[in-house]
């Protein structure tokens, strides 16, 4: 079984590194690499020790939730429902405006208010 490295902050990759026997500047390398490029390829992290990215192949992975489901209207909004196990789900919702773009994120799974507008109540086994 490996790790999946999108579990951990960067606080948490640190810890993951050190576990490893690397250095804590290695977690930021990371960090970036995974949080400000979108690389999910080790190979493509070409500022790692090449012994490193091996270390990482063998144990870790990159591997973002699954997408239940997805619907864009016509303005532009996009609606995920992404699968967080467990038979559970959470709602994001990217809203494009003219200078700028909102990202609402659900905070929780499961939630029983159950607003109209919202998937996050749904069950993901329910929504597929």
């Amino acid at each position: 079984m490996t790790t999946n490295l999108l579990d951990f902050d960067l606080n948490g990759l640190t810890a993951f590194c050190e576990g490893l026997g690397e250095k804590r500047f290695r977690a930021t390398q990371l960090f970036r690499w995974i949080h400000q490029r979108g690389a999910s390829d080790f190979d493509q992290m070409s500022d790692l020790a090449k012994s490193l990215r091996e270390k990482l192949r063998g144990c870790a992975h990159v591997t973002a939730l699954p997408v239940v489901t997805e619907h864009i209207s016509t303005d532009g909004t996009i609606k995920w429902l992404f699968d967080v196990g467990d038979g559970n789900a959470v709602e994001t919702v990217f809203i494009p405006e003219d200078d700028r773009g909102t990202l609402c994120v659900s905070s929780q799974a499961g939630c029983a208010v159950g607003c109209r507008f919202c998937s996050t109540g749904i069950r993901a086994s329910a929504a597929i």
